[in-house]
């Protein structure tokens, strides 16, 4: 594994845990992983609707530096690469658990909308 690009100084732990889950996408790419194991690139992308190619791939190769997500790459024609977490993402994803649970409270506070989701039974509903 690659030594992550981010590595401080920072301020407190906050800081550090922000810079590696900052963007968009990044805690829904670690919450897609969470909630079906193995992902595919087209099953990520469709997961997440709105993602782009372009920073998808981004956020996957950010999230596999910083050693969260294990890409594993299998010699076929057409070649299949699979995407998991690793027990550090695993753990972050635990970390922001509680995070989560205050955003749904947050989401009821101000009666906002839930986007639909293929997924939609495994979501919380506010």
């Amino acid at each position: 594994m690659t030594k992550s690009p981010r590595s401080g100084p920072y301020i407190c732990g906050i800081d550090a845990a922000l810079d590696v889950v900052s963007g968009k996408w990044k805690g829904l790419i670690l919450w897609e992983l969470d909630e079906h194991g193995v992902r595919r690139f087209a099953e990520l992308r469709r997961g997440l609707p709105g993602v782009s190619e372009k920073m998808l791939t981004q956020h996957l190769r950010e999230m596999e530096a910083d050693g969260l997500v294990d890409r594993q790459v299998y010699a076929e024609v057409p070649p299949r690469v699979e995407y998991s977490l690793t027990e550090h993402g695993r753990a972050l994803n635990a970390a922001l658990a509680p995070l989560g649970v205050w955003g749904i409270e947050r989401i009821r506070r101000e009666r906002s909308d839930l986007v639909e989701h293929r997924d939609a039974a495994a979501l919380p509903r506010p």
